[in-house]
């Protein structure tokens, strides 16, 4: 099969007493994502999205939420593995993320986590592209006690 598309989908609560990281970056706000690694939702969906189209599952079975050794993990670190893994058989053809989340405004952060994204992926900065969403005032994402993520992942089979 030359082409296999993945999708990814991750959404953590907001807390108090943790760093925010979003995209492998750390963000100035006076919240955090709960989670048993460091909850980053963008770096999450991105994994969701590539195991996907490598049908091997998702996050939890490679990085199982109930491990001392995953336990406030660097989710770029996860990326990187899973990247390697996809780049056995296959190259990282382009990743789309939207994030959605009220607060913080994220767009200043674009462009670093495009360069982390990028460089975990092994690809050009060219093949990410990392959108931003409000949801209005609405639901949980809304009242800003959670932040999401969906990604898209296009692999093509390698050639050599």
């Amino acid at each position: 099969m030359p082409f296999r598309i993945g999708t990814g989908f991750d959404i953590h609560r907001l807390v108090e007493g943790r760093p925010l990281v979003l995209g492998g970056v750390v963000i100035s706000f006076e919240k955090g994502l709960l989670g048993h690694s460091d909850g980053d939702v963008i770096i999450h969906a991105i994994c969701d999205a590539i195991l996907g189209a490598l049908a091997m599952g998702d996050i939890g079975v490679m990085f199982p939420d109930n491990s001392q050794e995953t336990k406030d993990i660097y989710s770029i670190r996860m990326l990187e593995t899973i990247a390697e893994k996809a780049k056995k058989s296959y190259t990282i053809s382009n990743i789309d993320c939207n994030c959605m989340c009220e607060k913080p405004k994220l767009s200043g952060y674009r462009e670093a986590m495009t360069d982390m994204v990028s460089r975990a992926a092994g690809i050009s900065k060219s093949q990410v592209s990392i959108k931003f969403r409000t949801y209005e005032g609405l639901g949980e994402i809304g009242s800003s006690n959670a932040i999401a993520a969906q990604a898209v992942v296009l692999l093509e089979e390698r050639k050599d």
